[in-house]
């Protein structure tokens, strides 16, 4: 069975447990207690999901993925592909969205509570800011429907087609 790498299955969970944990302070922001520092956190672990989606897509790029089951229907994998490439694309312009509207805020930007993060020359009123705060409110829910139709689709490749599709990511 081919399997993906370490390194890739390893940025893969990461990210995944991340997001996950982002979805979920970014719903639940205002029902959590004030003094977890929800939002703080909330833009850090964008930041490190950001930064590690860059370097995932590096090694994507230097490193080929492991062929799909040549009995897949070509629209299943067509369907698979354009997934992944919204998956690149969400944990790509979630967090650019988040640090663009951050930004324009007047509190400081951090990592962690760590160091300061850069913040973008952006004003409240910007076109820009506007668009990445529809983007980062609408978009989310995109995230959730495509994660549940990914896990939905690797059980059904594990248990029902019993094929090695999610094997490939253990």
């Amino acid at each position: 069975m081919a399997r993906y790498t370490s390194v890739a299955r390893a940025l893969h969970w990461i990210i995944a447990v991340l997001i996950v944990g982002n979805l979920f302070f970014g719903f639940a922001h205002e029902a959590l207690p004030k003094d977890w520092a929800v939002m703080p956190v909330h833009k850090s672990i964008g930041l490190t999901v950001l930064v590690l989606t860059l370097l995932r897509i590096i090694w994507r790029l230097t490193h080929r993925a492991p062929a799909l089951p040549a009995a897949m229907p070509l629209w299943e994998k067509g369907a698979a592909h354009a997934t992944h490439f919204i998956f690149y694309a969400l944990m790509l312009i979630l967090p650019l969205s988040g640090w663009i509207m951050s930004s324009a805020g007047p509190r400081p930007l951090n990592w962690f509570f760590l160091f300061d993060v850069p913040k973008f020359g952006v004003a409240k009123g910007d076109a820009i800011v506007g668009l990445s705060r529809g983007a980062h409110e609408l978009l989310p829910w995109l995230w959730v429907a495509l994660i549940l139709l990914h896990v939905g689709a690797a059980l059904r490749h594990h248990f029902m087609l019993k094929d090695d599709v999610l094997r490939r990511m253990l």
